[in-house]
């Protein structure tokens, strides 16, 4: 096996690419929090990081329907920046897999399968396997502590797409000491007042009402959690979910939580662009710029 690599069996190694000057790998391992579930995830390390004793980090949440695959399959051009400026990058999936398969889990793409929305379910039967606020929060960064000698957990960043830039915001948001830096392509940014976030609240926690704040980042700004660097946020002109019938982003929103809160952000409404990953890997070298500035 080519370059640094995990230092003890607890990952299983389902495949590694040479891309950009360095190593995508995708590992297995058995998920304590997930309810010893198996849970794959890629990382992805330069060349240029394995003469460094400690490398920093990029953590990548992505969006509804997608798995740890989906940024290394179409925004790969990611990689060459990373590469470029010695930062390591870690794709977890979406969601639990594998356990047996709840009522209406896999119904809709927007709830289930694919959509953890990165929060902890309290509800019967979600709450044994989507723990995924934990899951990214705690478990994952843990392993990667425990299983690469070149893992520095003291430098690492996040930031996501669409669902995955909800989670990045609200993680971001809620762990600020942790997480040098906060960004987000098209983030569901208020997502107790959108149909994709009310869905998910209600079919994941017993009490939404009471429990939902904890998961929006409008909520938590209002409730004055704040991170000390600017939040990093491009959006689209023309993404259907900010422009058309429903307003799924709710993007002013977040601009207004922040200045009530104080919280300094960097938006950027790109014109033309719409909420596919055609438009991410377009801006991916600003947001991977940004994030190595603090890391």
């Amino acid at each position: 096996m080519a370059g640094v690599e995990a230092k003890s069996t607890a990952l299983k190694m389902l495949s590694e690419n040479r891309v950009f000057g360095g190593w995508l790998r995708r590992f297995e391992h058995t998920s304590p929090t997930l309810g010893q579930l198996a849970m794959k995830f890629a990382v992805y390390v330069p060349d240029a990081t394995q003469s460094a004793p400690k490398v920093p980090s990029l953590y990548w949440l992505s969006g509804l329907t997608c798995t740890d695959e989906n940024m290394s399959q179409k925004g790969a051009v990611g990689f060459k920046y990373c590469s470029e400026l010695g930062v390591a990058m870690v794709l977890p999936d979406t969601s639990p897999r594998g356990h047996e398969e709840i009522p209406t889990e896999n119904d809709s793409y927007d709830f289930g399968t694919g959509a953890g929305f990165y929060l902890n379910a309290t509800k019967d039967p979600w709450k044994k396997n989507y723990q995924m606020y934990d899951y990214v929060v705690s478990e994952l960064p843990s392993l990667m502590q425990n299983e690469f000698t070149w893992y520095d957990a003291a430098k690492i960043s996040i930031f996501g797409h669409s669902m995955g830039g909800h989670g990045a915001l609200t993680i971001g948001l809620k762990n600020p000491a942790m997480y040098k830096s906060v960004s987000a392509f098209a983030p569901v940014s208020n997502p107790q007042e959108c149909p994709w976030g009310k869905k998910a609240f209600a079919g994941y926690l017993n009490d939404p009402e009471k429990e939902s704040g904890e998961y929006d980042t409008c909520a938590l700004l209002k409730a004055g959690k704040k991170h000390p660097n600017p939040l990093m946020v491009d959006v689209g002109t023309k993404d259907d979910f900010l422009t058309g019938e429903v307003n799924q982003l709710l993007t002013q929103n977040l601009e207004s939580a922040c200045k009530e809160a104080g919280q300094d952000l960097k938006i950027r409404y790109c014109e033309g662009y719409n909420h596919s990953y055609f438009f991410m890997t377009s801006f991916l070298e600003d947001h991977i710029k940004f994030h190595a500035q603090y890391l």
